[in-house]
């Protein structure tokens, strides 16, 4: 399912992202690759989508979270 449809505190693994190289280059180099998992802070109401990996928070605009695709992470 694209990211951008993901609910708030739902932790998800990266599978994929349906975009050029050079967007795909810019995930990379902020830790969005396939196989990531982070979860999703913030995704309700106006303005970027944002997700939490470890300590950091990114924020992503709903365009780019729409082609990033992801599965629920298992609890336990």
């Amino acid at each position: 399912m694209p990211l951008s449809l993901v609910t708030e505190r739902t932790a998800v693994r990266m599978v994929s992202a349906n975009c050029g190289r050079g967007l795909r280059a810019r995930l990379t180099s902020m830790g969005l690759r396939p196989g990531a998992e982070f979860t999703v802070i913030r995704s309700n109401g106006p303005g970027p989508l944002v997700v939490a990996m470890g300590h950091s928070r990114l924020g992503l605009g709903r365009g780019i979270a729409h082609k990033i695709m992801v599965v629920p992470v298992a609890a336990g």
